[in-house]
């Protein structure tokens, strides 16, 4: 529903009437967006209460972990507005101040996870492949630190898709939108080029470029593994198994976001020809809630992922059910203990390699 063009008094005019509108879109959204709202909250809740209750914030994985639970919290608050706005047929009853500030908040989501999720994957790749010249760096406080610049700069990047965002009246309906603005004589600063670098920043900064930075980390850590494995071959069944969580979460951060890339893609380019061909414009807003339900539901994904894989993690989620006292506690994160023993065994044989070649090298 951003296909705006001109501004009045009265309304404003659609190139292309209300594209995209249907009765299924208006059921089944909503419904999905509440099973993702209960779903999201339980989980991301439960990795928060067993993270600070129990292992406590000691490791680098471990607070990237929570910050990145926090951040979906906090954009899983905004789903209950979102899904009464389309049950009602795409019409926005929370005022103009809620529509930027939601906006914000899934941009804003989108930017701290992938940067957290970023984050992880280079932390993962220095404690592996370079645990003992990555040990000054890989501390608590450099972590805490990293954090804080992940939440201003993702705020800041953030703050101009608010800007662009507002609520339309409109012309010969009682429907109100919550949509992007569109150059018009009443908004001389949103321009064609502004909305061109905001989507451009979603796209780059948002997902291909951070997403190059993980799969390249991935990839190195797999290198450096699968050297290892000639040496320790006891350990082969722990690594395939970390490997296997690495894997899982940027296949799940992938398959979730992709489809919205593409579609927002398409969206940004056929901007120019939309009085021309409505058609395209119609496929587009059709398509795009399902995409946007899609991305949503990394939000549900991310803790199965980086929390419940982990055996020690359910036992400490069944003490915490269970009100169990804090006194004793498991001796080994799952996150941190898979990751040390994975670092320093990987380390180990990566040493061990070395010495060997240059044994080999004196004969």
């Amino acid at each position: 529903m951003q296909n705006v063009t001109t501004g009045a008094t009265d309304g404003i005019a659609l190139t292309c009437g209300m594209s995209g509108s249907h009765e299924f879109i208006f059921t089944l959204v909503p419904i999905v967006y509440g099973c993702i709202f209960v779903i999201g909250i339980v989980g991301n809740s439960m990795v928060v209460a067993v993270i600070y209750c129990y292992m406590k914030l000691k490791t680098v994985a471990h607070i990237f972990v929570l910050n990145l639970a926090v951040s979906d919290l906090t954009f899983l608050i905004t789903l209950p507005m979102w899904a009464i706005f389309t049950a009602t047929g795409y019409h926005w009853p929370f005022g103009g101040f809620l529509c930027k500030a939601s906006a914000l908040l899934v941009i804003f989501n989108l930017y701290t996870s992938i940067f957290f999720l970023t984050a992880l994957s280079i932390d993962r790749y220095l404690a592996i492949v370079h645990p003992m010249r990555s040990r000054r760096l890989r501390t608590v406080l450099y972590a805490r630190n990293t954090c804080v610049v992940i939440w201003l700069f993702s705020f800041v990047l953030s703050v101009p898709s608010a800007m662009s965002r507002d609520v339309h009246n409109i012309k010969n309906s009682t429907t109100v939108l919550c949509g992007t603005l569109h150059p018009t004589i009443e908004n001389p600063i949103i321009t064609k080029e502004f909305l061109l670098a905001i989507s451009l920043m979603k796209s780059l900064l948002g997902f291909l470029v951070p997403f190059v930075i993980i799969i390249t980390c991935y990839c190195l850590i797999g290198r450096a593994l699968v050297g290892a494995r000639h040496i320790q071959k006891s350990s082969r069944s722990r690594d395939d198994e970390v490997l296997r969580m690495l894997a899982a979460a940027v296949l799940a951060f992938f398959l979730c976001w992709v489809p919205h890339q593409v579609f927002h893609l398409m969206d940004m380019l056929t901007q120019p020809s939309l009085e021309k061909n409505c058609a395209i414009k119609e496929i587009i807003d059709t398509a795009m809630p399902f995409t946007i339900c899609i991305a949503y539901f990394n939000s549900c994904v991310n803790p199965l992922v980086y929390g419940f894989v982990g055996n020690n993690f359910r036992k400490n989620l069944l003490r915490l059910l269970r009100c169990s006292p804090d006194g004793v506690r498991v001796s080994h994160p799952s996150i941190s203990s898979r990751m040390s023993a994975l670092s320093f065994r990987a380390s180990e044989a990566l040493s061990l390699t070395a010495k060997s070649k240059a044994s080999s090298d004196v004969k």
